[in-house]
């Protein structure tokens, strides 16, 4: 489990949405690469960069930011936002991001879903952001009519083994994680995903830890922007969290038989 803190591209700035909400925009930092830089520099390993332009418009308008961001920190860096293209993926994957998001394109073009996983496997992440259970597209700004344990049900048969699942009525709004949501969803899927929306604070990281089996990371914006979480603190809590899962899982394991070792000589 580790703290993925969020750079929203919206006109080339760094910003946060409520609620996914393109008229409710507060603006952060008007270079999201020297944001990028400040989070590295708090201690963040990876970090979730979102092109809110693209998203909408089904270009990767911000391609360039994404491409400085990555020669200019040692982060390992997730993308999504209008990528609807293979050509896209390929630039993406060519200038060293760590994990490509595709959310619209799961519901409206299936087809270059499955041949993206294909081609790029475990590059890709779906990303599914939902509504009251609905799955949302387009920068958020439409239903889709399908529910999201459907989608994730799809995506996993498809050959998709990471997810981002992002509570949109959460989302900007510090409100606090639905730990019961996201091990649901990892269930669903069949695979951990990472919990987007609603960070507040430390305590929903601490809320996550027990289900920490069912979670491969957390996004956390306006909490991070504003001084509620702490980076180096969350990155900390995150890997306690690991840890502790990864003790548990061992304990319970069944013990294999009694190995009859014999050393030569004696």
């Amino acid at each position: 489990m580790h703290l993925l803190p969020a750079v929203d591209i919206l006109g080339g700035k760094a910003v946060r949405l409520a609620k996914g909400d393109y008229n409710a925009v507060t603006v952060y930092n008007d270079d999201p690469v020297a944001q990028a830089q400040i989070f590295e520099e708090q201690g963040a390993d990876w970090l979730h960069v979102v092109d809110l332009d693209g998203a909408r418009s089904g270009n990767p308008d911000n391609i360039a930011v994404i491409e400085g961001i990555m020669r200019k920190t040692l982060l390992k860096v997730e993308v999504g936002g209008g990528i609807r293209s293979i050509e896209t993926i390929k630039r993406l994957a060519d200038a060293g991001v760590s994990r490509i998001v595709l959310g619209t394109a799961l519901v409206k073009d299936p087809e270059f879903a499955q041949e993206a996983i294909e081609t790029f496997g475990d590059l890709l992440s779906a990303g599914i952001d939902a509504r009251d259970g609905e799955v949302a597209i387009s920068g958020w700004e439409k239903g889709s009519g399908i529910s999201a344990h459907d989608l994730a049900r799809k995506v996993d048969a498809l050959g998709y083994r990471h997810m981002v699942y992002t509570d949109i009525s959460r989302d900007g709004m510090q409100t606090g994680l639905d730990p019961e949501a996201y091990r649901i969803m990892a269930e669903v899927f069949g695979h951990p995903v990472t919990a987007s929306g609603g960070v507040a604070g430390l305590a929903d990281i601490e809320a996550l830890a027990p289900v920490a089996d069912s979670i491969d990371g957390i996004i956390a914006g306006r909490a991070v922007y504003e001084g509620a979480l702490n980076v180096a603190e969350a990155c900390a809590l995150c890997k306690e969290a690991t840890r502790a899962a990864l003790a548990a899982r061992i304990a319970d394991a069944p013990c294999g038989p009694a190995l009859n070792i014999t050393v030569e000589g004696e």
